[in-house]
C-alpha cells in the first residue's frame, strides 16, 4: 500500500535523504487527463524515500472519490505516499488519510504537516508544532500547509492574524526551519516569508493558472519540488513533468493499438454530431442542433481523455513549434501527392477537398510561425469559411479558395482568460 493513512501525531523515517512534493492533483476532478499528469508525477517521486500530496487529493470529498484516487495511487506510486488536507479534502478525509496534523521525523530532516484547510491552523498542529521543534534531534524542519501564508505573489492566503499564530508557534526555534511550502494555487512561485524560503506549488495535476503579471499561466509547467539532503543540507529542485515518466500504459501494444483507435472514432463521432447540428440548426430545429452541440463537445472530450494516454503532451511554451512540421509536410507533400492521385484517376471532389485543404494548411503553417513566439503575436480576429475550411486573418468578400459569401463566415475573437480558482 502506498497511500499513508496516519495513526500517530509522530512518525520515524530514519535515515531518509530525498522527499518529493506534488500539489493539487484532484482539484479540479479526477478526469483521466488530471490524472495522467499525477500519474507522471507518482513516476518522477519513484526516485525519493516518499511522496507528500500537499492538498486537494480530490475535488469533493466523498467516499468514491477517495477510494478512486487511492487505487490509483496505489498501482501508481512506488514509495509511501502521504497525504496533507486541502480545502477540497472534506467529508470522509479522515477515514482514508487519518490525522490532519502529524510530523514525518528522520535523522537529515522533519516534515511537520499542518492543517489550514478551511483558513485557519488547528490548535492541535500548532501545539505538534511547538512539541517537535523544541525536540533536541529535530534538524532542517519543513513546515508544510495547503493554503499559502501572506506573501507577494497572490491574496489567496490567510490571513495576517493567522500567519502570526504559526509565527507564535515556531519564535523559540526558528533556526530549526527550512521552509514553507503550500499548494492551493494551481502554479509555482518561489517567495521569502519571515526569512524563510516559502515554496507554493500547484502543478501536480489541477489546470494551470495564471498568478499575476508576473507569474502567468504561461510560464510554469506541471511540475514536482524535490527535496534531497546532501553536504549536510537540505536543497529543493523544481523538476517539470516535460518527458514521459510514466509509460506502463503504453507498453501494452493491443491495448495502445486500441487507444489510437478509440480516439480516431471518438473524433469521428465528434465531426458528426457537429456536422448533423449545422444541418439541424439550418431547418430550423434550434433545440435539437444544440443537443448534438452538446454531444459533439462531449465526443472530443473522451477522445482527449483516451489521446492524453496515447500521447504525452509536450510543455506548453514548445508546444506551438511542434504542429509547424506537420502542417508544412500536408500542404507542400501529402495533400499535393493526393490531390495529383486523385485527379489522375478522375475522382473530382477528392482532388476538389485536398487542393482546398492544401491552401488552408499552408496558411495555418505560415500563423503558426507568427504564434510560435506567443508574447508578440498580435492577431486577434479570424475568419472561417464554413464551406473548405481556409482561414482568414482579414475578412475578404468572398473565400478566396470555394467562394463562400463572407456574410457566413465563422468569427473568432479572444476570449478572456478564466479567473483563477479558490
Amino acid at each position: 500500500m502506498s497511500i499513508q493513512k496516519i495513526q500517530q501525531e509522530i512518525n520515524d523515517i530514519g535515515t531518509a535523504q530525498s522527499f518529493t512534493i506534488i500539489g493539487d492533483p484532484g482539484c479540479e476532478g479526477l478526469g483521466t487527463t488530471m490524472m495522467e499528469v499525477y500519474a507522471h508525477a507518482l513516476a518522477i517521486s519513484a526516485s525519493t524515500k516518499f511522496t507528500l500530496v500537499v492538498g486537494d487529493f480530490v475535488p469533493q470529498g466523498t467516499d468514491r472519490f477517495y477510494r478512486d484516487v487511492t487505487e490509483l495511487t496505489n498501482i501508481i506510486a512506488q514509495n509511501p505516499v502521504y497525504a496533507l488536507r486541502g480545502n477540497h479534502d472534506t467529508g470522509e478525509y479522515d477515514a482514508h488519510f487519518g490525522r490532519h496534523n502529524y510530523a514525518l521525523i528522520g535523522k537529515y530532516f522533519t516534515v511537520v504537516v499542518l492543517d489550514n484547510a478551511l483558513r485557519k491552523f488547528e490548535p492541535e498542529g500548532l501545539a505538534l508544532l511547538q512539541k517537535v521543534l523544541a525536540r533536541p534531534d529535530v534538524v532542517n524542519v519543513v513546515v508544510a500547509f495547503h493554503i499559502p501564508l501572506p506573501n507577494h505573489y497572490t491574496k489567496n492566503s490567510v490571513s495576517q492574524e493567522e500567519f502570526a499564530k504559526l509565527q507564535a508557534a515556531y519564535h523559540d526555534h526558528k533556526d530549526k526551519i527550512a521552509y514553507f511550502i503550500c499548494g492551493h494555487v494551481h502554479s509555482r512561485f518561489i517567495d521569502t516569508v519571515d526569512d524563510k524560503t516559502f515554496i507554493c506549488t500547484g502543478g501536480g495535476g489541477a489546470m494551470i493558472e495564471d498568478v499575476s503579471a508576473d507569474i502567468r499561466a504561461a510560464d510554469v509547467n506541471y511540475h514536482v519540488v524535490r527535496f534531497t539532503y546532501a553536504n549536510n543540507q537540505l536543497a529543493y529542485k523544481i523538476i517539470d513533468l516535460n518527458h514521459t515518466m510514466y509509460s506502463k500504459e503504453n507498453t501494452d501494444t493491443i491495448m495502445r493499438s486500441k487507444l489510437y483507435d478509440t480516439v480516431k472514432d471518438e473524433l469521428l463521432a465528434h465531426l458528426k454530431y457537429l456536422m448533423f447540428a449545422e444541418r439541424a440548426q439550418r431547418r430550423g430545429y434550434t433545440k435539437v442542433a444544440n443537443l448534438f452541440r452538446a454531444l459533439g463537445e462531449s465526443e472530443y472530450r473522451h477522445a482527449r481523455n483516451f489521446y492524453a494516454i496515447y500521447d504525452r503532451a509536450k510543455p506548453f511554451s514548445k508546444t506551438i513549434a511542434d504542429f509547424i512540421p506537420l502542417e508544412d509536410f500536408e500542404y507542400q507533400r501529402q495533400y499535393k501527392m493526393l490531390r495529383d492521385h486523385a485527379q489522375e484517376k478522375e475522382l473530382p471532389l477528392t482532388e476538389q477537398a485536398y487542393s482546398a485543404a492544401a491552401a488552408a494548411e499552408k496558411e495555418h503553417a505560415a500563423l503558426l510561425r507568427q504564434a510560435a513566439d506567443m508574447d508578440t503575436f498580435e492577431a486577434t480576429t479570424f475568419y472561417v469559411c464554413p464551406v473548405c475550411g481556409y482561414l482568414m486573418t482579414d475578412k475578404k468578400d468572398r473565400c478566396p479558395v470555394c467562394g463562400v459569401p463572407a456574410r457566413d463566415f465563422e468569427i473568432f475573437t479572444p476570449v478572456p482568460a478564466s479567473p483563477a480558482k479558490d
